[in-house]
């Protein structure tokens, strides 16, 4: 529900193709745009620094957790996970060819055992494929790869509950949040609706400190909060599609949000990086 009495997002930065993958890292913000194929940091004013050229798409950033600390990359198009190593080159980590060979989506880490979970829809979107179900694939720190969860409708954004024993998934074409138990070995059991969300179709989320998701929603031209159980306690409406969504800031109560013009009229930049300031922080 829209709250005509809390702030309106502002613009941070603009002139993006199409911002995705947002997160709040070592105290910055970190952008993926897809469309220019860069991996962007975005400062306190809105000023972007290039980090890294990414020639795929998608690509979806996570990072290990410390010590070890890396940078990984899901090169969607190219079917695999890259690590940046210490000389700051992407280097190839795990093929998810043998997995599924289409196109992989979104990535997060299980930051207790240093697990990635990365989700593919399952067919070839861009290259017109008719629509097929989607699949997560754990990664394991040596890179293993292997199936963990499948029949999935369009998964998307992705997140570890802060005591980390339960994976939420966005499910954009089923209008609904699934979570499953993470189990010792990483594999994922009890999968379950976390939240039906009719009329929406979640993309990207972010976990709150309260156990509520903000879920990005492109058709719906919209970020929305929700709890577990399918309660909707606010709205923010946009005038483009929202695909992602952050917390982060000083204090983790800045929503930072990716939108853009879907489709995306060729040859424009209508992609934007808006910031809100919300009462709960991050997770």
């Amino acid at each position: 529900m829209p709250d005509a009495s809390a702030p309106a997002p502002s613009p941070l930065l603009t002139g993006l193709v199409l911002g995705e993958s947002p997160r709040w890292h070592d105290g910055r913000l970190w952008v993926c745009d897809w469309g220019a194929r860069e991996l962007l940091t975005v400062d306190a004013d809105g000023s972007p620094t290039v980090v890294e050229r990414v020639p795929s798409f998608p690509f979806c950033i996570d990072w290990l957790p410390a010590p070890d600390g890396r940078l990984l990359v899901v090169a969607g198009g190219d079917r695999r996970l890259l690590r940046r190593e210490a000389d700051g080159t992407l280097a190839p980590f795990a093929d998810l060819r043998p997995v599924r060979d289409r196109p992989w989506n979104e990535v997060v880490v299980d930051h207790r055992r240093g697990n990635a979970y990365v989700n593919g829809i399952g067919f070839d979107l861009m290259g017109g494929e008719a629509p097929g179900p989607g699949l997560i694939a754990l990664v394991t720190p040596a890179g293993a790869v292997r199936p963990v969860a499948a029949g999935l409708a369009f998964p998307n954004g992705m997140a570890v509950a802060g005591d980390g024993t339960t994976l939420i998934v966005a499910e954009s074409y089923a209008g609904r949040l699934t979570a499953f138990t993470i189990a010792p070995d990483g594999g994922l059991t009890d999968r379950r609706v976390w939240a039906e969300v009719p009329g929406s179709a979640p993309d990207g989320i972010s976990l709150d400190a309260e156990g509520a998701v903000w879920f990005a929603d492109v058709p719906g031209r919209c970020c929305v909060r929700v709890r577990e159980g399918g309660e909707v306690v606010r709205r923010i409406p946009l005038d483009r599609g929202c695909f992602s969504c952050a917390l982060g800031g000083p204090d983790g109560r800045t929503l930072f949000l990716t939108a853009a013009e879907w489709p995306t009229p060729e040859g424009t930049r209508t992609g934007q990086v808006l910031a809100v300031p919300v009462d709960v922080p991050r997770a």
